[in-house]
């Protein structure tokens, strides 16, 4: 392909996608194909010859788009959402036209400069302290590519620090904190670095938010028997829930054990700090003061296209202290001075995407009042969303709408003497039904042994319509599913 092609090519791909867009809301939510559809349909194997580029490009129209699960689509409520902007879309497309892995300032400085830039940008915004700023050169942010990236360098760093100030702990004794509503990011960095996890339980009765009397006695428990907790990963909006981990408390408790590590996962919810009026709800005064580290995914609920997982901390040392190698190919006379940051040395892997320019578009096209506006928006609709909820006969909330996010079952009042299995087995049968529908994507969980409904507001396109639809629909099902329960 010579420049004109790709020219050419380049305009049919931007109006096939704006086409795409125009048509979202007519397209079913999730796709239709079957299991192995993809390969029944291409070759066994590569071309020999290299084909016609026109060919190519309506073969994605043809067996890809099919293929494709539209998240970003207006009836899209399943998981968290996931970003999707036209400055995120043309961001990338402008880093991929410059092949910088990024693994050191050396290798193209401006990755690495506004990369530091927009880490700043992002902690100012979200109301960061400035203790995490890149500008004190003590502290600092850093692009990841999703928070079990974050939670498992955090954790990487927590372990450096421990065993350096305790030599003769064996790796077998040293335990990671999380909890029972924790991402399953904690457990699989346990898994990846060979420690033990212990999952601290947490009720409905305190909104499935870890306390502190339950951390202290955790860790009297612990180091009681020999073993040595050295991270704790709180959360603020878990994903089943919503819950935001009391970290005043845990704050507390962590003054008398300070060789414990906390690192704050704010993945989905911690995007809304942008917004003042939400910062008490989200616990930012404790982050401020307390937090080792912290992280959240502007990929979620920041309008920034994926992958775009964004983690700080307090003292920058304790990641290079943990991932600094440096053979001599690496070594440049900036880095050896010290006068610039290397990001290899910040994460796990060498070569880095030019992700911060696509955070620099969206940033500067949005503005914070963008950003604070589609935060507020998505919450409103939520609102109408659980306030429909609460005034039912027919559903009631499990846990405590948050933000976007409400968790639900289907609980007629006029059925009160049903037990939980029985709920449960009403709501998996009401759930089945949700799920085999095109038309709106939403996901199932459970709490304490309690099966239930997540409704998760976040796409940009999603409108009062939208929701209106949503509950249409979920009325609709819950009667059928209920009728259908009844004749069992």
């Amino acid at each position: 392909m010579d420049i004109e092609q790709f020219r050419r090519a380049g305009y049919q791909a931007i109006d096939r996608i704006c086409d795409y867009y125009i048509s979202l809301r007519d397209r079913p939510v999730s796709s239709q194909v079957e299991p192995g559809y993809l390969r029944k349909a291409l070759p066994a194997s590569a071309p020999t010859v290299g084909e016609d580029f026109q060919l190519i490009a309506d073969d994605y129209q043809k067996y890809i788009v099919p293929g494709l699960t539209h998240w970003q689509h207006p009836s899209f409520f399943a998981y968290f959402p996931t970003a999707c902007t036209f400055e995120g879309i043309l961001g990338e497309l402008y880093a991929s036209s410059a092949p910088n892995p990024g693994f050191n300032w050396s290798a193209s400085p401006a990755c690495t400069e506004l990369e530091a830039v927009v880490m700043d940008w992002t902690a100012q915004i979200l109301g960061l302290d400035k203790s995490f700023y890149n500008t004190t050169e003590v502290g600092g942010g850093v692009i990841q590519t999703t928070a079990s990236d974050s939670a498992l360098i955090a954790t990487v760093a927590a372990r450096s620090r421990y065993t350096r100030e305790h030599p003769h702990v064996p790796v077998e004794k040293l335990v990671l904190y999380t909890t029972t509503q924790t991402h399953s990011l904690g457990m699989k960095a346990g898994l990846v670095l060979g420690l033990k996890v212990r999952a601290l339980q947490v009720t409905a009765e305190d909104d499935f938010a870890l306390r502190g009397e339950t951390l202290e006695l955790a860790l009297k428990e612990d180091v009681e028997t020999g073993l040595h907790p050295f991270i704790l990963i709180a959360t603020i909006g878990t994903t089943s829930s919503g819950a935001v981990d009391r970290l005043g408390e845990i704050a507390d408790v962590v003054k008398q054990y300070p060789f414990l590590w906390l690192h704050v996962d704010a993945a989905w919810a911690g995007v809304a700090l942008v917004c003042p009026e939400y910062r008490e709800a989200c616990q930012l005064p404790a982050i401020n003061s307390y937090a080792d580290s912290f992280c959240t995914n502007f990929h979620k609920w920041g309008l920034i296209n994926f992958d775009a997982s964004c983690l700080w901390v307090r003292h920058r040392t304790h990641l290079t202290d943990a991932l600094d190698v440096t053979p001599e190919f690496l070594r440049s006379k900036h880095g050896d001075a010290g006068t610039v940051i290397d990001y290899r040395n910040w994460h796990l892997g060498l070569g880095r995407r030019f992700r911060s320019l696509k955070f620099w578009f969206v940033l500067r096209a949005r503005g914070v009042k963008g950003f604070q506006k589609y935060i507020t928006d998505c919450i409103d609709l939520n609102v109408k969303f659980a306030q429909s909820i609460r005034e039912s006969d027919e559903f009631s909330f499990v846990a405590k709408p948050f933000l976007a996010l409400t968790v639900f079952r289907l609980a007629p009042k006029s059925l009160p003497h049903l037990t939980t299995p029985e709920l449960n087995a009403l709501n998996r049968a009401f759930y089945a039904r949700l799920a085999a529908r095109s038309d709106i994507a939403i996901t199932q969980t459970e709490l304490n042994g309690v099966f239930c409904i997540r409704m998760a507001i976040g796409a940009e396109q999603t409108v009062d319509g939208d929701i209106d639809r949503a509950l249409a629909l979920i009325g609709e099902e819950g009667r059928v599913a209920l009728r259908e329960w009844q004749r069992m």
